[in-house]
């Protein structure tokens, strides 16, 4: 089991992340041109992929009697991994 502290630290890291690349995104978008059109089509198709990824991977977990705390966990890990890579790519010179 998580401890109630571990969890709301990693939630606070999450949320600071998100926030860094909806800022970043925004900053490209704002610029426009064809890196704007690309972020665009990115933010999309990223989503639709990543929740996928999520439903599949909780449903797993849950098939194979592994609980709620752990298809949480794994549902979280593909978002988890796309924000960070998003924020790597974005705060790249």
């Amino acid at each position: 089991m998580i401890s109630p502290w571990s969890a709301w630290f990693e939630s606070l890291r999450f949320g600071l992340e998100v926030q860094q690349v909806i800022a970043l995104r925004m900053m490209r978008v704002a610029a426009g041109g064809a890196p704007a059109a690309d972020e665009m089509q990115r933010m999309i198709t990223e989503k639709i992929a990543a929740l996928a990824l999520a439903q599949n991977a909780a449903a797993a977990a849950l098939i194979t009697g592994k609980g709620m705390d752990v298809a949480t966990v794994r549902a979280l890990a593909p978002v988890r991994s796309r924000v960070r890579a998003n924020r790597r790519r974005l705060t790249r010179p």
